[in-house]
């Protein structure tokens, strides 16, 4: 498995190598230690999904911080477009559920799990 984090690297400097060739420019296009991360692995011989509890943990923040009550109240966030409850045009909701394999009605049922920075550490 070692080989997929190795072939992901290849990928973005391919990458950047391409944006820097169409831009005439060089250097670094990501932030120095830009790390690939694979987003569904075993974990404690349970499969995880990095991409599912970075989701959550990142729209549970104003919830946390006891900015709102609900995440339907924070409406700076996108889980509103993902929850259905808004049709703002910013977020590729069907990629995002294609890759995902989220649906809308998950997005609901699971946004009031605790998706905790323990949980997010289990994949560092």
């Amino acid at each position: 498995m070692q080989e997929l984090p190795y072939r992901l690297g290849i990928l973005l400097s391919s990458y950047a190598q391409a944006i820097n060739k169409q831009n005439g420019t060089i250097g670094s296009l990501f932030q120095q230690k830009t790390r690939c991360k694979i987003l569904r692995e075993e974990i404690n011989g349970r499969q995880e999904s990095y991409l599912e509890s970075c989701f959550f943990y990142i729209h549970q923040n104003p919830l946390k911080a006891e900015l709102v009550n609900n995440l339907s109240g924070w409406p700076y966030s996108s889980y509103l477009d993902y929850a259905g409850l808004r049709n703002g045009t910013l977020c590729e909701k069907e990629l995002f559920f294609l890759h995902s394999g989220l649906s809308q009605d998950d997005i609901i049922l699971k946004s009031t799990i605790d998706f905790s920075e323990e949980i997010i550490k289990n994949f560092l």
